[in-house]
């Protein structure tokens, strides 16, 4: 949840008057939206906000996330201005075991936010680790984007190393993969294979691929099909890993690397755009005619000559025509 440093000090304008980095607030969207891309809560904490009467727009406190705001609006958190939507950052961090993925934890835990150093952006996750969970995290200052990258429909997938209590036979691994009851709902199909061999006896590593992010999702898992995980550990997040960045650290995503990570997400193009690669046919699929490719039809400055009608095979029973030359070359 957001708290009172996520709004920029001071106090409130006077009429007219507008406050640096206050324009561009949004241009017409909804109060949710505009606030998230600003960094300063996911949507889902947003409306949280709102709820709680913590938001408001020109004075006024807002009861619902239905408003759409323009950068003539003044909007506030707790009295506060917020500020305008800064450029998008991504980090990527190593989280170690023994960090919450909070602001804040009501039970006093250290929080990965207060492990990163203070000159950072206010960061949101994308996504969450557990508590004794390890690996791949993403921070971020766009709380617009990081809805979209952790919703379903987007299909990215979060590549996880799962090292196992147990040897799980086929049938385990075929239920893991087809899906599993977890509190009445079946879990979404995943890329399950076996990883490197366990340093430990009667332990197995599995390389577990997920599309959906249901609280301990992997550990409910394996759990359900009888081999509780020992570690997890987070490798990969749709195009997005890096083996070498040691535990505790972090470094800042390249412009590739955030252009891969919105294509993985379907968010690097408008709808109906051409994909970026070309699909190749398949072997088995029918090639075009000749004749229908449109570089090999005839030029309109050049007249064509009508192709002469092939002539039919012969039956090689029937006896030549009269007159017509024998394979030896003689008439007779």
């Amino acid at each position: 949840m957001a708290h009172e440093d996520d709004a920029s000090p001071g106090g409130q304008p006077r009429q007219g008057e507008e406050r640096p980095g206050e324009a561009g607030l949004g241009d017409g969207e909804r109060i949710a939206k505009v606030l998230a891309r600003a960094g300063v809560a996911s949507r889902r904490e947003v409306e949280r906000l709102i709820a709680a009467g913590r938001v408001s727009v020109n004075g006024a406190p807002l009861t619902t996330p239905a408003v759409k705001v323009s950068a003539a609006d003044r909007v506030t958190l707790d009295g506060r201005p917020v500020k305008a939507a800064e450029p998008t950052r991504i980090f990527r961090y190593h989280k170690p075991p023994g960090l919450v993925t909070t602001h804040r934890d009501p039970q006093g835990r250290p929080t990965v936010f207060e492990a990163l150093p203070k000159q950072l952006p206010r960061l949101i996750s994308v996504g969450r680790l557990d508590l004794n969970s390890e690996g791949l995290l993403l921070l971020t200052n766009d709380g617009e984007l990081t809805a979209r990258l952790t919703h379903p429909r987007h299909g990215i997938e979060r590549l996880y190393e799962a090292r196992v209590r147990g040897l799980p036979d086929q049938h385990a691994l075929d239920r893991l993969a087809s899906g599993v009851m977890l509190d009445g709902h079946r879990t979404a199909p995943a890329s399950i294979r076996r990883g490197r061999p366990a340093t430990r006896d009667n332990q197995m590593v599995l390389l577990i691929g997920i599309r959906e992010g249901r609280n301990r999702q992997i550990r409910r898992m394996c759990d359900a099909v009888g081999h509780p995980v020992i570690r997890l550990r987070r490798v990969a997040i749709g195009p997005i890993r890096d083996p070498e960045l040691r535990a505790g650290t972090f470094r800042e995503l390249t412009a590739h690397e955030v252009a891969a990570l919105k294509r993985a997400g379907g968010l690097g193009r408008p709808q109906g755009d051409a994909p970026a690669d070309p699909v190749r046919p398949l072997k088995n699929q029918t090639r075009p005619e000749t004749r229908d490719r449109p570089d090999r039809q005839s030029r309109p400055d050049r007249p064509t000559r009508p192709r002469s009608p092939r002539p039919s095979p012969r039956d090689p029973r029937r006896p030549p025509p009269s007159g017509a030359p024998r394979k030896n070359g003689r008439g007779r």
